[in-house]
């Protein structure tokens, strides 16, 4: 699966950290930067991950800053993007099923390192159940595209 990932100086060393764990176990990851921690805009990452992921060119998304919360939002603006800010297994692993969220936002500074690796891999390896789901996400695609 090609997942694409980007955080800013706040997130850049769980970005790394989670790249290097999933590279392993198979993943391909396109990195849309930050590329360090000397401080940059967070939207700009996050608009490059979210048209990515909405042109198909990755499955998925992960993005990181320190708290995940402006990040998410940023990524919400770019049509076709369900961003899912998220600091625990469970809902990053509830998104995929009910939302059919295709971005998972984190903070570094609110999560540990453990905490997103379970929430990385539950993301990565969940479907989205769809039925009565479905309906409700394509609610707020039509409201979207209005």
């Amino acid at each position: 699966m090609k997942v694409a990932i980007g955080s800013d100086h706040g997130g850049f060393a769980l970005k790394e950290h989670i790249k290097e764990t999933f590279s392993q176990k198979g993943y391909e990851f396109v990195d849309f930067g930050c590329n360090d921690t000397s401080s940059v805009d967070y939207p700009n990452f996050a608009f490059a991950v979210g048209e990515s992921v909405a042109a198909g060119e990755c499955e998925l998304g992960i993005l990181v800053c320190s708290t995940g919360i402006g990040i998410s939002i940023a990524a919400n603006k770019v049509k076709g993007i369900r961003c899912a800010h998220c600091a625990d297994e469970y809902s990053a692993v509830m998104t995929r099923k009910h939302n059919n969220a295709n971005v998972l936002a984190m903070g570094e500074k609110v999560v540990g390192v453990w905490t997103a690796e379970r929430m990385v891999e539950g993301f990565l390896t969940t479907e989205f159940e769809g039925g009565r789901h479905e309906r409700r996400v394509n609610l707020i695609t039509d409201y979207e595209n209005k």
